[in-house]
């Protein structure tokens, strides 16, 4: 761990990926020893896409289509693997991947470049997984509405709450 070189007056609310609330959460089932990292790992705090047509084991930050769930930080999964690095949040190819939802509410931070609005959707990247938010119906390249919501304001790098329940 390296010095500490600032001091925050307020404490953060959350790291990308802690769960938001009490509310139920659904977990995605899976096959016998459930989920494992596919190629390059996963990262927590983001979409993932599973191969279920193949192995129905395998998940990785990265698809086509809507993702197959968002996974979360939970019980402290991902590994600091990085040489030098104080933190990480990669779960390593290979390694369970045990805390993965369906449903629930999420803290997760905006990729995007713009501020995210109570009600936007969330927007997963296809290459990454990382999150952003626009309104119901919008388009954005190389990412795909989802059915999951902001329920909080951020701006971009912000941390952000995120739901599948519908705020209406």
């Amino acid at each position: 761990m390296g010095f500490q070189t600032s001091v925050n007056l307020t404490q953060a609310p959350a790291t990308e990926g802690d769960i938001a609330s009490l509310n139920p959460r659904h977990a995605l089932s899976g096959a016998a020893g459930a989920w494992v990292a596919g190629a390059g790992g996963v990262t927590v705090g983001r979409f993932a896409w599973g191969d279920l047509a193949a192995t129905d084991s395998v998940l990785v930050n990265a698809g086509s289509g809507i993702p197959t769930c968002f996974v979360a930080r939970e019980m402290g999964d991902s590994l600091v693997t990085t040489y030098l690095a104080e933190t990480g949040m990669v779960i390593p190819q290979g390694f369970p991947v045990p805390d993965v939802y369906v449903s629930g509410d999420f803290w997760v931070k905006n990729a995007g470049a713009g501020a995210s609005a109570v009600g936007n959707k969330a927007y997963a990247s296809n290459t990454t997984g990382q999150v952003q938010f626009a309104a119901t119906g919008g388009t954005i390249a190389g990412y795909t509405e989802t059915k999951w919501i902001a329920a909080t304001i951020g701006a971009a790098g912000e941390l952000v709450k995120m739901t599948s329940v519908s705020l209406d």
